[in-house]
């Protein structure tokens, strides 16, 4: 699991800083250019919930594969699209991919992490995501130099051969399909939103999609090249640094996680990412630019393990949490999809000073959020 997290976000990395600018040489705008990257994030939310039914029937590792599969495919075909239509419809289909392997990887770290270390092998599975993060928009950007189109290509080829990997390296896995009838019935959904620690998930997951993984991917590059007058190699330098900001937290936070409680590291990451994410719109020079992303990667990698281990909390290893993980999903995919969108939108019209500032302000509200919920480690050992 590690090695394909590794190779999927290396081939993610390498499509991230050329995307919104791909999008623009079809002559669309900036608000046009972030639907390229919150039609990937629509696609996920609507087939989140089947992807988790598909776990259910027929378990984690056939439709992990297939939903990389699904993605390598969709991604080769944004290489070859003739206008900004084409781009759309192949970019949209690979959020149906993504969603299953993306649902099924969870599901697997949920089902088989102990509650004592859930925290740190949630920061395992992501520094491991980190790493390939941090080398491929570096990589993305220096290939940009050869074509947009080529980045795209070389993606695929990456989840390619990390369908392989999975095929091969999780053969011995048990599968939660072949199990279902030995383990306590699925945790409902219902349930689950009458826990405090699930609801206040909820809220950090979806602000945490519309910066990190709506405006990080769509609007950073924009700013770069508009505010900055910098080219591609520089926007996959800011989206490297914020990964490199994310892999040095990620060092230590999934360790704290554990020891001191979700709460504190969850506080801590949403106020660091919160104020730095809003003062990239007030920097002017690339050095202030790129302090700014690395300050808010670690933001994001204080929160990330501690985020994910509190979903664990609420679900436990006994039953399957299927629903519950796709619901958690979504509103991570409703994050992106609005962000990107409505920050386009502000930038166009007052300003990336503006589209920043909201972006960090959605943040402060989810850490005020948890601010008042009971630490969910502590409903564990109770």
């Amino acid at each position: 699991m590690l090695a394909a997290a590794f190779l999927i976000a290396l081939g993610f990395g390498l499509v991230a800083p050329v995307l919104p600018q791909f999008a623009t040489t079809f002559d669309v705008g900036a608000t046009a250019a972030a639907v390229i990257v919150s039609i990937f994030a629509f696609m996920r939310l609507v087939f989140a919930p089947a992807g988790g039914a598909l776990i259910g029937r027929l378990g984690e590792r056939p439709v992990y594969v297939s939903g990389l599969l699904i993605v390598a495919v969709s991604t080769a075909a944004c290489a070859f699209a003739q206008n900004y239509w084409q781009l759309l419809v192949f970019r949209g289909l690979g959020g149906v991919g993504s969603v299953m392997f993306t649902v099924a990887s969870m599901a697997l770290v949920v089902r088989l992490a102990p509650p004592e270390s859930r925290g740190r092998v949630s920061g395992a599975y992501a520094s491991a995501f980190l790493v390939g993060s941090v080398l491929g928009p570096v990589v993305g950007g220096l290939l940009a130099g050869f074509g947009l189109r080529v980045p795209f290509l070389c993606y695929a080829a990456a989840l390619v051969l990390a369908a392989i990997v999975v095929q091969t390296q999780l053969s011995h896995t048990p599968s939660s399909a072949r199990s279902a009838g030995d383990r306590t019935p699925a945790m409902r959904f219902g349930d689950a939103l009458g826990v405090g620690a699930y609801r206040s998930v909820l809220v950090s997951s979806f602000a945490n999609g519309w910066a990190t993984f709506g405006v990080r991917m769509a609007t950073v590059p924009l700013f770069a090249v508009a505010v900055l007058g910098a080219g591609p190699e520089t926007a996959g330098l800011a989206l490297a640094v914020f990964a490199g900001g994310n892999a040095a937290a990620l060092t230590f936070s999934g360790r704290l996680a554990d020891s001191l409680g979700r709460k504190p590291m969850m506080l801590a990451g949403l106020l660091v990412a919160g104020v730095a994410t809003a003062g990239i719109g007030f920097t002017a020079e690339l050095g202030w630019f790129l302090a700014a992303s690395a300050v808010a990667g670690v933001g994001s990698g204080l929160l990330g393990p501690a985020q994910q281990a509190a979903v664990a909390d609420v679900i436990g290893n006994e039953r399957s949490g299927g629903k519950v993980l796709a619901a958690y999903q979504m509103t991570t995919d409703i994050g992106t999809i609005a962000g990107p969108v409505l920050v386009g939108v502000l930038a166009d019209r007052l300003g990336y000073g503006w589209a920043f500032g909201v972006t960090g302000a959605v943040l402060v509200v989810a850490a005020a959020c948890w601010s008042v919920t009971r630490e969910p480690i502590k409903r564990i050992e109770g």
